[in-house]
């Protein structure tokens, strides 16, 4: 028999890794990791070139130019919350949120994971005005890393558990929305504004008039998401709006959801693409002249314990009173045990809490930062995922064996 190419190989073997669940946790990772140390080499000079690229894009009298960085902040990551914004809505109408008793546990864990850690970054920055307003950055989790940290647990892990994860960092994006669109958008501009609520008004009318195509609502998802770019409101949340609009049933037989067909050709591009590119353009780090003082800052520790610290005691609470009330129950072939190393897991913040440190520490609105608040991200989020991961494969090594 004719020996195998090794290109034959290499592909089956890529194609294995790409298909396991823990990749996209892993992917970000390595890009985390390699931004690190790209920023602190000889090529660090190189990559913020890179980053601060002028990219402009015009048509007649109107024009976006932003460097590429910002391209990739407000752009990109736009399609990463439309991404998010498909799932949030067949979660809403067909999953694990479809009904008040489903939805019950994990919203309300979610709203306690959202408190705990900014009531604790508030304590330690007060008094702090400008530290103060990156008291939302510890509030998020980060979807890919999580599961990709519950992955490497494999089968072991009940689903209950991992559907009740999916649904806390859904509730927590819905939550991030919200924060973002209160407390870190400018003033909106009444023209462009007014342009943005005319797109949306109109993929309303193309849902209730029952329209399918899928490029009539990304015609006019562009138009929204360039009203909100200039109106001051972030443009992120044009990804969202625009999902909430597409179409989850199909109209005839034979046709397919387009909601559906959406999140299905997305997911790949986005966690193998636009999060490793994002987390590659957001997570270098300088360490040269860091010292002991650059971690225990009110915004560092505030970060860092918010995550690490206010995640699992947010969660927990919450959850213990709804289950000693009788008005909840664990999920499915947990035990406590269990439940606090996936409650420990969600502080694993990353991507979105990078992309709120990037709106709430934004250079062109204060003064140049004590410290990078990046610091206490990669902190928080590393101690969340390690502590999480043991625990959590403590429990269910226990589990087994009893």
């Amino acid at each position: 028999m004719n020996a195998r190419p090794p290109s034959a190989s290499l592909a089956e073997t890529l194609h294995r890794l790409l298909h396991k669940e823990s990749a996209p946790g892993v992917l970000l990772m390595v890009a985390a990791l390699a931004a690190m140390l790209v920023a602190n080499s000889p090529l660090a000079g190189a990559y913020r070139t890179f980053l601060d690229i002028p990219i402009t894009v015009s048509a007649g009298a109107f024009e976006i130019a932003k460097p590429l960085l910002l391209w990739i902040n407000d752009g990109l990551m736009a399609v990463f919350f439309f991404l998010v914004g498909l799932e949030l809505k067949r979660e809403l109408l067909e999953g694990e949120l479809s009904t008040p008793r489903k939805a019950l546990l994990p919203a309300a864990a979610a709203i306690g994971g959202i408190a705990g850690p900014a009531l604790i970054y508030a304590l330690l920055n007060w008094g702090d005005a400008q530290a103060l307003r990156g008291w939302a950055i510890p509030a998020a989790t980060d979807i890919a890393f999580a599961l990709g940290v519950l992955a490497l647990l494999g089968d072991r892990v009940p689903r209950g558990l991992k559907v009740f994860l999916l649904s806390v960092a859904i509730v927590d994006d819905v939550g991030a929305i919200i924060i973002i669109a209160l407390f870190y958008s400018s003033a909106p501009a009444p023209i462009t504004l007014v342009v943005a609520g005319a797109a949306f008004a109109l993929l309303v009318i193309l849902n209730r008039f029952g329209v399918v195509r899928i490029s009539a609502y990304l015609l006019v998802g562009l138009v929204l998401w360039a009203a909100v770019l200039k109106s001051g409101v972030h443009a992120t949340l044009a990804g969202v709006l625009l999902a909430l609009t597409i179409p989850l049933r199909a109209q005839g037989r034979g046709q397919s959801s387009p909601s559906r067909l959406l999140e299905r050709d997305l997911h790949a591009p986005v966690v193998f693409g636009v999060l490793p590119l994002f987390a590659f353009a957001n997570a270098g780090v300088p360490l040269a002249g860091m010292q002991l003082a650059d971690l225990t800052h009110g915004i560092s520790s505030g970060i860092a314990a918010g995550l690490f610290f206010g995640k699992q005691i947010g969660i927990m609470a919450v959850t213990f009173a709804l289950v000693s009330s009788g008005l909840a129950r664990l999920p499915s072939g947990s035990t406590w045990l269990s439940f606090y190393g996936v409650a420990i897991i969600t502080g694993i913040g990353f991507t979105m809490s990078l992309f709120i440190g990037s709106l709430a520490f934004k250079e062109d609105l204060m003064l140049p930062l004590p410290v990078d608040e990046r610091i206490g991200i990669l902190l928080g989020s590393g101690l969340s995922a390690v502590a999480g991961y043991f625990l959590l494969r403590y429990a269910l090594h226990k589990r087994v064996g009893a």
